[in-house]
């Protein structure tokens, strides 16, 4: 017997998220530029109608790409996070979610495909940060404003501190790491990298027994 009507909304479901690992996979391997809706639709067995309804085209797809990528370790200073957290703990939580992520050889190698496309195609380069950087950093932001309001942050712009950690845990060996000039660290090696980034961020550099009073 066929099937007819709208399909229900597990398989809705199912075939976005076949549709957004297809595009994942086809996106790594063929760049944005020289890759088609076509071959797209064609490999993730939809229709280009529903590429067209659900992202609005192929930088709607790419920015929906990155946002499911984004989306795990965006909510990792959720409020259920702060309230039930240190600020301390929350901070080394999110940091070790964030930099696994962005440190995965996939990951990187999208980051790659932006960098390169972005030129021809700047709604591209929007779509990627507005999804990916620019939601970390609000969410960050938002974590800072509602711990200074508990009184564990000094009254600086809650953007500032927020973009100060995100750039201490990148550092300069991401920037290795994207330019292949590093190894792909495993957790162990993140834990370090984390716990000394978090420190040096809530606790500074100064040796406070050397400085003037």
């Amino acid at each position: 017997m066929v099937k007819c009507g709208r399909p229900r909304k597990g398989e809705e479901l199912q075939s976005r998220d076949r549709l957004l690992d297809t595009a994942f996979s086809l996106f790594l391997e063929h760049g944005y530029g020289n890759l088609s809706l076509e071959t797209i639709a064609r490999e993730a067995r939809v229709s280009m109608r529903t590429i067209y309804n659900q992202f609005g085209g192929k930088a709607g797809l790419f920015g929906a790409v990155i946002r499911r990528c984004s989306d795990e370790f965006v909510t990792r200073l959720s409020e259920e996070h702060v309230l039930e957290r240190s600020p301390k703990e929350a901070l080394t939580s999110f940091a070790k979610q964030f930099l696994y992520s962005i440190t995965r050889p996939e990951v990187v190698r999208i980051r790659a495909v932006l960098i390169g496309e972005s030129p021809r195609f700047p709604d591209l380069a929007t779509q990627f940060y507005e999804q990916g950087p620019q939601r970390t950093l609000d969410h960050l932001e938002q974590f800072f404003a509602r711990q200074q309001q508990a009184g564990y942050f000094a009254v600086l712009d809650p953007h500032f501190l927020a973009d100060q950690f995100l750039s201490t845990l990148r550092s300069e060996r991401f920037q290795k790491l994207q330019l292949g000039l590093e190894a792909t660290p495993d957790e162990a090696e993140i834990d370090i990298w984390v716990q000394q980034a978090v420190g040096l961020f809530l606790h500074g550099s100064l040796n406070t027994k050397n400085t003037a009073a």
